[in-house]
Order: C-alpha cells, then structure tokens, then sequence
C-alpha cells in the first residue's frame, strides 16, 4: 500500500527549502532604508562617473562568442558522466556518443563559417584600418 506518512520529512525539507530564500529576499526588504534620489538612478561603473549614454547596444559577436562557449561547456557536462562509465554502457553508448560529438562537431565548423567565432572589432575602427590600408576611397 502507498503511504505518504514516509515522504513527510521530504515535503517538510521542501517547504524549508523554498521559504528560507523567499524570507531572506523578503526581509532585507523590509529592514533596508530606501533613499531614492538621483545618485541612486545613475549607473555604477567601478566608481568611475559615466560617461555617455548607459544604454548602448553591444555587437552581436559577444552573445554569438558566449553561446558557442555555452555549447561546448554543455558538452562536458554531457561528456563526464558517460566517461565515467564507458565500460559498463557498451558499444551500442559508444556510438550514441561518436554521433553526438559528430553533430557538435557539425555546429561548430557552421559557426566557424559564420565568423562567430572570429573576434569582431568595432565599425569605427574597421573603416580606419580599411582607409590605413587603402581599400576605401579617403573622399567617403
């Protein structure tokens, strides 16, 4: 017969579980002073006073560069467990795994052919090297 008297301790963990962070983000908001002005609004950056727009939109190639670094950090976590027991699973794992690598290996000579991952310079600074070396005309 199916009891749930033996998962109590779990649904008690559980629920201590998921209240305590509730009760620490919950409380600091309740105790902490709120002093709004404009020094509060500014941006931090490293207690340097900003300068310029704070909103900016960044390249492309940072998120496309972070990504194909996630992809092959997934990888070794995938990886890990099945080396550690590569001779137990057998030859029929070791094929799952060579296709695996196989179409990991596929997505990143594709991302390699989109130039993603080729560090980008910025557009300024791209069409001064260009002008340096004589592929644009000065009048442009």
């Amino acid at each position: 017969m199916f009891l749930l008297q033996q998962y109590d301790s779990f649904w008690i963990f559980l629920l201590v579980s998921i209240s305590i962070p509730y009760l620490a983000s919950s409380i600091s908001g309740f105790i902490a002073p709120t002093r709004e002005g404009p020094e509060k609004l500014t941006s931090y950056e490293s207690g340097v006073e900003p300068k310029g727009a704070t909103w900016i939109r960044f390249q492309i190639c940072y998120y496309m560069f972070a990504l194909v670094f996630t992809i092959s950090d997934v990888e070794t976590v995938f990886l890990y467990p099945w080396a550690l027991s590569f001779r137990e699973l057998g030859l029929f794992a070791f094929i799952e795994v060579i296709i695996f690598i196989f179409i990991l290996v596929v997505g990143l000579i594709h991302a390699w052919r989109k130039g993603a991952l080729e560090w980008c310079q910025f557009p300024n600074t791209r069409m001064k090297v260009a002008r340096a070396k004589g592929e644009l005309n000065p009048a442009v």
